[in-house]
């Protein structure tokens, strides 16, 4: 199901954004989902680096299966 956002956009970027949706005659939706969804990737691998760095640093633990297994009772 779909909902209905609001969003602003500065005049450049819209009008970039109309030209990419009647070159390829497609809906602003359908750019603006497209271009979400990519950048999604970009926002994990943002975040798997973070993750990483706090376990580097010691602000995050590490836990084994096995050690998560026995904390859950599941040994």
């Amino acid at each position: 199901m779909k909902k209905a956002i609001n969003i602003r956009l500065n005049e450049t970027l819209l009008s970039d954004l109309d030209g990419y949706a009647n070159e390829l005659e497609r809906s602003r939706t359908y750019i603006i989902e497209k271009a979400i969804s990519a950048y999604f990737d970009t926002l994990d691998e943002i975040i798997a680096d973070k993750r990483i760095d706090e376990v580097k640093s010691g602000k995050a633990a590490v836990y084994s299966l096995e050690e998560v297994a026995e904390q859950l009772g599941l040994k």
